[in-house]
């Protein structure tokens, strides 16, 4: 499946530290910047941390198979092997995971290999991996 990028800007109250989060720690190659935001790839889409410590919130929840999924969140859907290969990694700098490395809805057609994480302003990002990928969209 060929989707085109999506483009997300969101608010961070340390632009250095955004930096180091989706630069050195998620491996995301950075774009153009100034001093107010950063562009970031993340796998092929472009994320933008902007400057805005007023913007930052507090974030909720909501139950998903037995687990409290932080509630906004955003991420990308990877290969497994990817998906594999980011885990590893993130395990490997010590992260602190909110849900970490997981597989949820076994046995179903949304089989998924899932984790959530916070970057430093409290933003919750979700990595995935769907058993079938295929399936990403089926409702049973």
């Amino acid at each position: 499946m060929s989707l085109p990028p999506f483009h997300l800007a969101f608010a961070v109250d340390d632009l250095a530290a955004a930096q180091f989060f989706y630069g050195r720690l998620l491996g995301c190659p950075e774009g153009r910047s100034a001093d107010q935001w950063i562009d970031f790839d993340l796998f092929g889409h472009q994320i933008v941390a902007h400057l805005a410590p007023d913007a930052v919130r507090q974030r909720q929840t909501n139950p998903v198979d037995g687990e409290s999924v932080p509630v906004p969140h955003f991420g990308v859907v990877l290969g497994i092997a990817k998906w594999r290969e980011l885990a590893e990694r993130l395990i490997a700098e010590g992260v602190e995971f909110v849900i970490a490395p997981t597989v949820r809805f076994a046995g179903t057609a949304g089989e998924q290999a899932t984790m959530f994480l916070l970057d430093p302003a409290g933003n919750a990002l979700e990595f995935k991996a769907m058993a079938d990928p295929a399936k990403l969209f089926a409702k049973a």
